[in-house]
């Protein structure tokens, strides 16, 4: 069995203390394998805990979001919209705005998210976002296999599952959305489920979960992530210093966090690493087994490299998001949960990959257009590039985020 990192291990361990005022904004149905009193993370004034703070009984892998219960203001307001929005995203990272026609992005996560549909539309009606329904044609829920058989409701990861939706809606309002729900969170089963996703038309997959690194990783490779002219981006961990899987693996876009900030540069935004404490921050390192593919240059790894690329990911600068299930309405969440469908729409806004690319690769030809994140680090380690931010390639945030599109074009 797959099991989380160390740093993971200490995070989902470290569930003791005062956690009250989390208990107020998370789920009103329990979600498989939950935490009765999880932990409260803080920093500068603002309190989140993990969606998914424990592995169900079969789970090897856990979902990477995060979701804010307190701010400076006090509770986070559920009747209006707070966090960064869709123009947000769009001005911090130069991207067009009504993209995505033509391109089909899929999700895939675990469990079922009973209200998934009805809450992604209002999220996108509060935004004036196209509606995106099953009616129309637009959106698609399937079993990991592609029926509808879903799997059992589980709140924390309906969470996720909003959060997913809800950054590609922001970033790609006029694609098609397929949502794929995995029996359990197992590699086996999402990995059955992203298979699922790519034969159903998808060329933009995101995945917003990871584990622990194992000898099975490059079994898995071949079976679930190998999928040429196909964008697979995967979250790099919000467990601070440390590779997981399957951001691990050599054929996906891993994808590193980062927190962003309004300033008064020409860009007018700033981003560092994201990093709250030991435990927790935006994933990096070392793969142990995936070997290094032939575009990645950097000699910090003699194998993979974690990250590729990063987004926005922490919770003290988080998304806004809208969640019923397990949920009051909006709420603010962060985690490289927000950062991986943010690329992967990022990806899907450039065009469809052509057939037989690793679309991995395209950042990596197009250095110059992206954003060089060059402050902060996500932990200690050696060499240094593995955890701190440099300028040109680092591990936390890989080359950059997105400044336009060119970066993401074959």
């Amino acid at each position: 069995m797959r099991t989380p990192t160390p740093a993971t291990r200490k995070a989902v361990l470290a569930v003791a203390g005062s956690a009250a005022l989390a208990l107020s904004a998370l789920a009103t149905a329990a979600p498989a394998g939950a935490q009765a009193t999880p932990h409260v993370y803080s920093k500068g004034g603002t309190s989140w805990v993990r969606a998914c703070d424990t592995l169900a009984k079969g789970d090897t892998m856990a979902c990477n979001a995060l979701k804010v219960v307190s701010n400076k203001g006090g509770t986070v307001p559920n009747a209006t919209p707070s966090g960064l929005g869709p123009a947000d995203l769009l001005s911090a990272y130069n991207l067009p705005a009504n993209g995505g026609a033509g391109q089909t992005i899929a999700i895939v996560d675990a469990y079922d998210d009973p209200n998934a549909e009805a809450d992604m539309n209002a999220y996108r009606a509060a935004y004036g976002l196209p509606s995106c329904t099953t009616a129309s044609g637009c959106f698609k829920k399937l079993d990991q296999n592609g029926g509808t058989k879903y799997p059992r409701a589980n709140s924390s990861w309906a969470g996720e599952i909003s959060l997913d939706l809800d950054m590609v809606s922001a970033v790609a309002p006029n694609a098609h959305i397929i949502l794929v729900e995995a029996s359990t969170a197992s590699q086996t089963n999402l990995g059955t489920g992203l298979n699922t996703a790519v034969a159903k038309g998808a060329k933009f997959v995101s995945n917003s979960y990871g584990g622990g690194e194992t000898s099975s990783d490059s079994s898995y490779d071949s079976t679930y992530f190998n999928h040429p002219g196909v964008v697979i981006t995967v979250s790099a961990g919000d467990s601070a210093y440390g590779a997981q899987y399957p951001a691990a693996s050599k054929y996906v876009t891993a994808v590193g966090g980062t927190a962003l900030k309004r300033d008064s540069s020409a860009r007018g935004w700033n981003e560092s690493v994201w990093y709250t404490n030991s435990t927790e921050g935006t994933g990096s390192g070392c793969s142990a087994y995936d070997a290094k593919p032939t575009w990645q240059k950097d000699t910090a790894c003699a194998k993979r490299t974690i990250s590729d690329v990063s987004a926005v990911a922490d919770p003290a600068t988080g998304v806004a998001v809208y969640q019923t299930y397990g949920g009051s309405g909006w709420a603010v969440y962060g985690g490289t949960s927000a950062s991986s469908p943010i690329i992967a729409s990022v990806y899907a806004l450039a065009g469809t990959p052509s057939a037989g690319s690793y679309p991995a690769s395209f950042p990596y030809a197009h250095t110059g257009s992206l954003n060089d994140v060059t402050t902060g680090s996500n932990g200690t380690c050696s060499p240094a590039a593995l955890c701190t931010a440099e300028v040109g390639y680092d591990g936390p945030t890989g080359l950059g985020t997105p400044n336009g599109l060119a970066a993401f074009t074959g």
